[in-house]
């Protein structure tokens, strides 16, 4: 009987172990060799700052990032690199694992030397702005821990090297990156970088005509200073270092242990403030370095329970009936859990997470050979902005429940708004936001997509740009997440009203204005607003009433009118419903005698290669399963070879979407598996660089949001179960729908074997589509 028994408790604890291994940590990667460079490091962060760690020759390195680190070149610079020696060193031997966790969003890395064990554990708290180096070994040993930096000097900024910042292609030649202050403080070693007064907001400013109303301007760049401190409590100074990694020559402080010992911390502290002078600055950093100390005991326990709160809200498991096999599901999968942790490391940044990169570049000769620059390099700027681009970062934060971490995003809008609006007075008289589709961080174009070599008389306010020309309805995509959120979740929404507002006024005033510079009439002979010139993304360029404008226009009005009264004034609603008269309707075309979807009623060129005939399935969903008038998006499907030509799952290629959106389930999958598969990189989930930068973040996001709409697809109160999904990938997974309802469901074999919703009388509203 004893025995039995303990077959029993033995075999109910190994299934409960299996159990366990089903969880996230399944998807942790780990890795059996050390790496030979930077492009060959891991993620690591929290709050919002991101580390890129590898241990390179017996010696541990890491890349800091954090949000909002922008030059007067509006380049995101890198804090700095550490460097980690350990003595004797249990990394020169032949037993070697680094691993990340994401249970508890940490890199652990493990080294074995004859007889001496030790392990590094590091972590980003993410309350906080600190950086935990924790080391452990069997036996006392020495370690070095080193601040490199290669803004030891100034650097001169030359040719495609400019892309890093806002200059790119101006005629200008005298650029640099301004050096940091780095230096030794007691035990500890101090960095930092104050921008000047002066910055590429001020050439901005002047280039674009804005002078007379600077004053009035929001300027993120001025005095901006951002930096730390490193120290460690068994660690003093010892001197400097020198030396090159790849291309880039650096100097160095290095701190050493005082003595040999067991266990040992080293602690990263950073603050980023607009300050008028570097002590204010530095009381600043004060205030957090004695924050950190007080939360010593409990920062491990609540950064840990973050991440666990952060998996357990939401998650996408598929075929996790075997662990650890290497099919194009199961990648899918696990890479859709990899990159929503490089989301969660900026939950809480000053600045949204970029697009071409995230807080995780590295040096950029591995991701182009011709890039030889600094490790602060990633193409498309730091400061810049992209919306087409952003927004693929942010859409599938709803569905996974993160609406918190949209916050970055959304007011990064809100601090603009004021320059947005300044510009359509200036320039042309009337009111509303004008937000271009590529904008700083100040709300301006970028002043080389504005262009230096104009036409004396072409117009100010617009971008003398093939690509950029007319691209204003982006930021609509951004009104539909603001308000996404007071249905998803119940936020209160009133901060964001007076922006969308804003963005509608432009519209209706700007093409009123433009219509009677032309002729004595505002609106067109059925009383709407004659969209011309437009533009449907970067495509479908001189558009006349391109349909993503309009899919945009009619769904955020019909929006903001459907929201609670309490949100719009009399006044107010009955403006919104004058001008949704005024919007004109969608346009068709016809193919093969069947009805299809257009960019636009009519185009002058072809100058990219989206398929925004789509548009109005996504984002807008006006068409779509369920809905009226499915076989025309069908047809535009099968049949447009325009469609047919561009459909990809490269970069921020939206296709896989589309086609879950429409019930494809063949194509989303194909498109989708390929977005999510192994990067071929040595991280799986750093893509790229496809049409950006590696880590490409919107190619990550859309793959998210295509698999996301596979599995479940919302229309206000109606959900929709497994639209596009193939019945023989089995799934468990957790996602979030409107009116703060979540859904999660097992399938099995082509069955659903448990399905859990709440609140619970929102289960009326599934409709479930699982092919048979």
């Amino acid at each position: 009987m004893k025995k039995l028994l303990l077959l029993c408790f033995l075999y109910c604890n190994i299934n409960i172990a299996l159990a366990q291994n089903k969880g996230i940590e399944q998807y942790n990667e780990v890795w059996t060799s050390q790496s030979q460079n930077s492009g060959q490091s891991m993620p690591c962060g929290g709050g919002d700052i991101g580390l890129n760690v590898w241990v390179e020759k017996g010696e541990l390195l890491f890349y800091i990032a954090r949000s909002g680190t922008f030059d007067e070149n509006n380049a995101m610079l890198k804090p700095g690199r550490v460097r980690i020696k350990l003595s004797p060193n249990p990394f020169d031997g032949n037993d070697f694992k680094q691993e990340l966790k994401l249970q508890n969003g940490s890199v652990v890395i493990n080294g074995k030397n004859g007889d001496l064990k030790a392990e590094i554990k590091l972590w980003v708290d993410v309350y906080r702005p600190v950086i935990h180096v924790n080391i452990s070994s069997n036996k006392a040993i020495k370690a070095e821990a080193i601040f490199e930096s290669w803004r030891y000097r100034d650097r001169e900024v030359k040719g495609l090297e400019k892309n890093e910042g806002s200059w790119k292609f101006a005629p200008r030649n005298d650029v640099k990156t301004l050096k940091d202050n780095i230096s030794f403080k007691g035990n500890a070693i101090q960095f930092y970088h104050h921008n000047l007064d002066s910055t590429i907001f001020d050439v901005t400013v002047k280039q674009q005509g804005m002078d007379a109303v600077k004053d009035q301007m929001y300027n993120p760049l001025k005095n901006l200073t951002f930096g730390g401190l490193m120290q460690g409590k068994n660690l003093k100074p010892v001197g400097n270092t020198k030396g090159q990694y790849l291309n880039t020559d650096f100097e160095g402080l290095k701190l050493e242990s005082i003595k040999p010992a067991t266990n040992q911390d080293l602690e990263i502290s950073l603050y980023t403030q607009q300050t008028t002078s570097v002590n204010e600055w530095q009381q600043g950093l004060n205030k957090v370095l004695k924050e950190a100390e007080s939360n010593a005991k409990t920062a491990w326990q609540k950064t840990a329970d973050w991440w666990k709160q952060y998996w357990n809200r939401s998650f996408i498991y598929i075929n996790n009936k075997k662990p650890g096999n290497d099919t194009a599901a199961w990648q899918t999968s696990k890479n859709y859990q990899l990159f929503r942790y490089m989301l969660g490391c900026n939950a809480y940044g000053q600045a949204p997470t970029k697009f071409n990169g995230g807080l995780f570049t590295y040096d950029p000769v591995f991701v182009n050979p011709q890039y030889a620059f600094t490790p602060d390099f990633r193409n498309w700027g730091g400061g810049l902005m992209t919306a087409q681009n952003q927004r693929l970062v942010y859409f599938p934060m709803l569905k996974s429940g993160d609406i918190d971490m949209m916050k970055p995003e959304f007011e990064f809008y809100l601090r603009s708004l004021k320059n947005a609006e300044l510009r359509s007075k200036v320039y042309w008289g009337h009111n509303g936001a004008y937000f271009t589709e590529q904008i700083e961080n100040f709300g301006l174009p970028n002043s080389a997509e504005y262009t230096w070599k104009r036409p004396a008389d072409f117009d100010k306010g617009l971008e003398y740009n093939a690509w950029l020309e007319y691209t204003w309805d982006t930021v609509f995509e951004f009104c539909l997440m603001m308000m996404e959120t007071e249905r998803y979740k119940g936020d209160d929404i009133h901060q964001y009203i007076p922006f969308i507002e804003s963005c509608l006024t432009f519209f209706d005033e700007h093409y009123q204005y433009l219509s009677r510079k032309r002729s004595t009439k505002a609106l067109d002979g059925n009383g709407h607003l004659v969209l011309y010139p437009g533009s449907s993304a970067e495509t479908f360029k001189m558009a006349y009433n391109s349909n993503s404008t309009i899919a945009a226009l009619q769904t955020i009005t019909k929006r903001m009118l459907a929201l609670p009264d309490s949100y719009l004034s009399k006044e107010e609603r009955g403006k919104l419903e004058g001008f949704l008269k005024r919007i004109p309707p969608i346009s068709f075309g016809e193919i093969d005698g069947h009805k299809t979807l257009t960019p636009a009623k009519s185009w002058e060129r072809v100058n990219n290669e989206e398929n925004t005939q789509f548009y109005p399935v996504f984002p807008w969903g006006i068409y779509g399963l369920g809905k009226p008038e499915l076989e025309t998006a069908l047809n535009t499907w099968r049949l447009d070879t325009l469609v047919a030509r561009f459909r990809s799952g490269i970069g921020w290629k939206q296709d896989n979407i589309f086609a879950a959106r429409l019930g494809l389930t063949d194509e989303a999958a194909k498109l989708t598996t390929f977005k999510l598969k192994n990067s071929g990189r040595r991280f799986p989930a750093f893509w790229g660089p496809g049409f950006d930068w590696t880590p490409d973040h919107n190619w990550g996001g859309s793959g998210m949001i295509g698999l996301q709409e596979m599995l479940m697809q919302v229309d206000d109160k109606k959900i929709l179960l497994f639209p596009a999904w193939p019945k023989d990938w089995d799934v468990h997974f957790k996602l979030h729908a409107p009116y703060n309802t979540t859904v999660e469901a097992t399938l099995k074999d082509g069955k659903m074997v448990d399905l859990k919703v709440l609140p619970e009388d929102r289960r009326k509203d599934i409709t479930m589509m699982l092919a048979q």
